[in-house]
């Protein structure tokens, strides 16, 4: 299974600013250094985030701030927000079984029902862990580090 990298960029980005925000200016370039990413990836990642509502930034001067509570914004929400097809990218199936085959022939009809609950229950998993979750997490490895 496969979720981009952009998308823990983008929760990295999202603690960083929640964490930092109000008394740094949150800028690509200060992200890249804490994230290790290029600050035009950075860019992108919040031009999503941006179009999506999780975050503003201010124009001119930059800066990027939380538009919305923690408890909103879902790793299921980042995800696609980052990734838009990141549910059919999950699972793949074999493109070209033999037609001649009976397994082959009806291999990706055997397999639809399987993953589709799988793909299911990641997406609700996902809808079910909040940004709150993960800054919650995180402020309770800092205090048991």
């Amino acid at each position: 299974m496969h979720i981009s990298t952009k998308c823990s960029i983008a929760v990295h980005c999202l603690i960083f600013i929640y964490e930092y925000g109000n008394t740094t200016k949150v800028t690509s370039e200060i992200l890249s250094l804490s994230t290790g990413i290029n600050p035009v990836t950075i860019r992108n990642i919040f031009s999503s985030l941006k179009k999506d509502g999780i975050i503003s930034i201010k124009f001119g001067t930059g800066g990027a701030t939380l538009n919305c509570p923690l408890n909103e914004i879902t790793l299921y929400r980042i995800c696609k927000t980052i990734e838009p097809n990141f549910i059919s990218k999950l699972i793949g199936i074999h493109t070209s079984p033999s037609l001649l085959c009976p397994i082959g022939k009806n291999i990706n009809n055997v397999l639809d029902n399987s993953y589709q609950k799988i793909k299911n229950d990641l997406c609700e998993s996902l809808r079910n862990i909040t940004m709150e979750n993960i800054i919650t997490d995180y402020h309770y490895l800092l205090q048991n580090e």
